[in-house]
């Protein structure tokens, strides 16, 4: 796995993703089942969704009923401070301050212009992924905006290396929301997991309790289907 862990997690790297639930009993059955993730709780009160022993997700409980249910993708980062800061000076909002996660690493939550939020993670202990682009694993981050000129600049600027340095290899794109989605959907990001099997993976979220939002679709990175799970979570399965 040595390829996947930090040396790769350059500033601008999707790192990590974690779903804040109502129930992470009910999340970690139906994960567990869709993707063969076995879990252990976690040092920062999260229960960490590992495969084949390592770590490739987290499941939090909502603190507050009136958040959202939802995943979210870290992008990694060695000055969370700097960053943050130029999140604020490139028109996007610092919803929450960099804070330490224990001794795993600090992280932050920022919106960019147009309001769709991610996270900053500069790490610690937990670099982030021990696997990755495989099946059962982190594939893919899309944000779905309304103005993709204007996201192309804004994240251009951010993460100029990983997005178009000499050595990119980015993991995630950007397509205007109504590519996919009603055109009232605000800008947001979907995270993608690898399946094998598009079609098996959709039967298998149904029998869960999960719900098909958009039917399989090719684009240019793969075979992709968006779902939510069993407690309104959305999230993409990526056949590439």
């Amino acid at each position: 796995m040595a390829e996947n862990r930090a040396s790769v997690y350059g500033e601008g790297v999707p790192c990590w993703v974690d779903a804040q639930l109502p129930d992470v009993a009910a999340g970690r059955r139906f994960y567990g089942e869709l993707f063969g993730w076995t879990f252990e709780d976690a040092q920062d009160g999260s229960s960490w969704a590992r495969l084949g022993g390592e770590p490739v997700a987290g499941l939090a409980r909502k603190a507050d009923g009136r958040l959202p249910t939802v995943w979210t993708v870290y992008f990694a980062t060695p000055d969370i401070e700097g960053l943050a800061d130029r999140v604020w000076a490139a028109g996007g909002q610092v919803v929450t301050a960099p804070m330490p996660v224990a001794d795993l690493g600090t992280s932050a939550l920022v919106t960019d212009p147009e309001g769709a939020v991610f996270a900053l993670w500069e790490p610690g202990r937990h670099p982030g992924f021990g696997r990755r682009h495989e099946p059962g694993t982190f594939a893919w981050a899309e944000l779905y905006t309304r103005d993709t000129e204007a996201a192309n600049t804004f994240y251009g600027g951010l993460f100029h290396e990983a997005l178009f340095g000499p050595d990119a290899r980015p993991d995630f794109g950007r397509a205007p929301v109504s590519d996919v989605f009603p055109a009232e959907m605000p800008p947001h990001f979907l995270v993608h997991f690898g399946v094998e099997d598009c079609e098996a993976a959709l039967g298998a979220v149904s029998r869960l309790g999960g719900r098909i939002q958009a039917p399989p679709f090719e684009t240019s990175y793969g075979k992709v289907a968006v779902v939510t799970d069993n407690q309104g979570a959305s999230f993409a399965v990526l056949q590439r």
